[in-house]
């Protein structure tokens, strides 16, 4: 079963673990969750489709990412999970946070990467992603409007439409 470090608001570890859905968290503990964009040089964004056999969100097109496992900074997460669930490498040059969100009982941190690795190189993590898909941003807010992508949320939207503008040098 996976071990959790317990956090408070300020990432600070407070000498407390937690197990994946075992957790009694209180007010003010929090638990360390990664998602990782990947982008192509022109600005496509890679997506991914999640297990029909997950607990949460089965089925549901979403970021890649999860939770750190005891031990790990954002950074082991983010990297691990990329390479995990899609088979992409990345280093401290290329993986790039943008981003703290805190969340009822977790703290979200948003990554970004460049590659412009083709569809059938990924490597898949099969009990995890169904399928992953290069869209262009506009298929992306399509699938936002429409509900077919997991809804994180206006805010969190806009930052990573933001940052992909901010990429691609496009101002909307």
């Amino acid at each position: 079963m996976e071990k959790w470090d317990i956090l408070n608001a300020d990432g600070e570890f407070v000498g407390k673990t937690t197990l994946r859905g075992k957790c009694n968290m209180k007010p003010g503990e929090y638990h360390l969750v990664v998602h990782i964009w990947v982008l192509s040089s022109r600005g496509d964004i890679l997506i991914q489709r999640r297990s029909e056999n997950k607990k949460l969100m089965p089925g549901e097109w979403a970021a890649t990412g999860g939770a750190a496992i005891s031990g790990e900074d954002s950074y082991t997460a983010a990297n691990r999970e990329l390479y995990e669930e899609l088979g992409i490498p990345s280093n401290k040059h290329n993986l790039k946070k943008i981003a703290r969100i805190k969340r009822r009982n977790s703290l979200l941190d948003i990554w970004f990467i460049t590659t412009d690795i083709p569809s059938e190189k990924l490597r898949l993590q099969k009990d995890e992603v169904a399928e992953a898909q290069w869209i262009t941003r506009e298929e992306f807010v399509d699938m936002i409007e429409n509900g077919n992508f997991h809804n994180y949320g206006k805010d969190y939207f806009d930052l990573i439409l933001k940052t992909i503008d901010e990429h691609t040098g496009v101002t909307v």
